[in-house]
């Protein structure tokens, strides 16, 4: 049980505060993450990294000489935002390009990813870096979808120290994906973790039984298996791990045994022994091996084992000094403060000319902006059950929380003269900011897309929005790679905007094709309840799915509906 701590929404934000009050010597607490509070020169490569907070010491944890430069900071289990990753990413930049690490779960790749894409439209060279680590996640044969678990830690210090040693942005990357390569990871649990403030653990693990191949975020475990003895617990985690051994590796190994919250160092310490003989039996030699926490879940009792399989490029890299406030190696020369940082000062806002027919426009979208967000403040319970089912059950909240956001900027924005595509756009990156995760992620595209297409200088027709959801989903199809039958948002996005071209096409107005554009997402939202999950958090455990909707569908269905009620009370023009 997480006890500790003042408003529960408020909990990664002043554990963050906290964290670099006593490590300020290493760390500068900027808005959503930290920079390194040392001197970076000019020309060096940054290392971007992050995720939800209830993790540490990741990721705050390893920003520092010879490791990371940054560390963008989500809310607990969730995503930071596309608007926070591009912010920290402006701020770390020296000059040759950034490296964005980060876990492969879909919020991260979303954001992530779409901070990206702005920076290089920036003129910034980004690399994208997801780690792929979790064998529990997925067949070796689709290791694009495994989880990106305690393998972080050592595909992140070898990233960091080639970026140290002053290497080019495409030697950095190329290391990185190798280290990717050949790390791979395992877990179990003994117990759930809990969110502040909840009243019960995220899951739980029967007494007397282990839960195997848990994820980081309180998924539980593809099953479940007797208590067993520290030994057999070792076979159970080095067996999965030999099996990936690369071919032609020489056999020498970083290893990292992972305390995930809970479970003493006295106890790792034990397993241990058994880890080490075990790896040493299959003819490892273990390189500068690590025992403690270092990717956590809360307050989950439970470990994991990574294997990095080195070579003679990525050892040196593993074995580098290294100073942050959960990782030291070596000896590191003492470096300056680095200069006083300036965040960009909130003033008045310059937005883009609009015409007086897309003002005028701009009004009615913030009213159905408003609109929204009271449906999902209404609808956050039953979000969050389905969403429970085979996830965290946070869903209801972040799209309460986004669209609460997305409400006040669109109406601030059209206030101030904006016009119609802009106030969208504004309200998708609002409902990003605030929400996190994967749904804010989802709903900063569908906004953003949406507004950018429809411009600020016709009015919204049915042909304009037709065209505009289609861009929407193409953004949104390309970063998340989510496909019709994948069990997400996309089975009734698609439907929905196959309709809406559809009605379109006929000559109906706005008001009909968007009543019939809805109605098609909702009859597809719930057919998502005979589907198994392809993708995102849920897909381990797809037997719990079926049966039940999937959370983002029925949330985009009733966005529509709600859309549909507001757009047919206008008055006809």
């Amino acid at each position: 049980m997480t006890t500790i701590f003042d408003e529960p929404e408020r909990f990664a934000a002043r554990a963050l505060e906290g964290f670099c009050d006593i490590h300020a010597r290493i760390v500068t607490p900027v808005r959503g993450g930290v920079l390194r509070s040392t001197q970076t020169p000019q020309g060096k490569v940054a290392l971007v990294i992050g995720g939800g907070s209830g993790h540490y010491p990741a990721f705050a944890g390893y920003v520092g000489v010879g490791f990371a430069d940054a560390a963008v900071a989500g809310d607990v289990f969730a995503s930071p935002s596309t608007e926070s990753v591009a912010r920290i990413c402006r701020q770390a930049d020296k000059g040759a390009g950034i490296v964005l690490g980060f876990g492969n779960y879909a919020g991260d790749v979303l954001n992530f990813g779409a901070a990206a894409t702005r920076l290089r439209a920036e003129g910034i060279d980004v690399r994208v870096l997801a780690v792929t680590d979790d064998v529990a996640s997925a067949d070796r044969s689709e290791r694009e979808k495994r989880r990106g678990v305690a393998g972080d830690v050592p595909v992140f210090k070898i990233a960091g120290a080639a970026a140290e040693a002053g290497m080019d942005i495409d030697t950095v990357e190329a290391l990185s994906r190798r280290a990717n390569d050949r790390t791979v990871s395992f877990g179990i649990a003994f117990s759930g973790c809990t969110l502040p403030g909840a009243d019960g653990p995220l899951f739980t693990v029967a007494p007397g039984t282990v839960a195997v191949g848990l994820g980081i975020h309180g998924e539980p475990g593809i099953r479940d298996e007797p208590a067993m003895s520290a030994k057999a617990l070792a076979r159970l985690l080095v067996e999965p791990l030999l099996a990936e051994r690369p071919e032609g590796a020489n056999g020498r190994v970083a290893a990292l045994l992972n305390g995930l919250g809970s479970t003493k160092h006295e106890e790792l310490f034990v397993l241990w022994t058994h880890v080490a003989a075990r790896l040493r039996d299959a003819g490892l030699e273990l390189v500068a091996p690590e025992v403690g926490e270092y990717v956590t879940s809360l307050d989950m009792a439970g470990c994991s084992l990574t294997l990095t399989y080195l070579d003679a490029d990525l050892e040196p890299l593993w074995l580098a000094a290294a100073d942050t406030a959960a990782f030291r190696r070596g000896t590191v020369e003492p470096r300056a403060a680095a200069d006083p940082l300036r965040e960009d000062a909130v003033g008045a806002i310059d937005y883009p000319q609009a015409s007086e027919a897309s003002k005028a426009d701009a009004g009615c979208v913030a009213d159905i902006v408003a609109t929204v967000a009271a449906a999902l403040a209404e609808a956050e319970d039953e979000l969050g059950r389905i969403d429970a089912i085979a996830g965290d059950g946070d869903h209801g909240q972040g799209m309460r929380r986004g669209s609460a956001s997305a409400a006040e900027a669109a109406r601030a924005a059209a206030t101030a003269g904006a016009g119609a595509g802009t106030v969208i756009a504004v309200a998708g990156d609002a409902w990003a900011d605030t929400a996190g995760g994967t749904s804010g992620a989802i709903w900063g595209l569908i906004l953003r897309g949406f507004g950018t297409a429809i411009g600020d200088a016709a009015r919204i027709d049915v042909r304009a929005a037709a065209a505009a959801m289609q861009a929407a989903l193409s953004d949104v199809t390309q970063l998340g790679r989510a496909r019709v039958g994948d069990k997400t948002l996309v089975d009734a996005l698609v439907p929905f905007v196959d309709t809406l071209a559809a009605e379109a096409a006929s000559g109906h107005d706005l008001a009909k094709a968007w009543r019939a554009a809805a109605a098609r997402a909702t009859e597809a939202a719930d057919g998502t309840r005979d589907l198994s999950p392809r993708l995102g958090r849920a897909r381990p455990l797809a037997a719990r799915s079926i049966g039940h909707p999937d959370a983002g569908a029925v949330s985009l269905a009733l966005v529509a509906r709600t859309i549909a009620d507001a757009l047919e009370a206008r008055p006809r023009r």
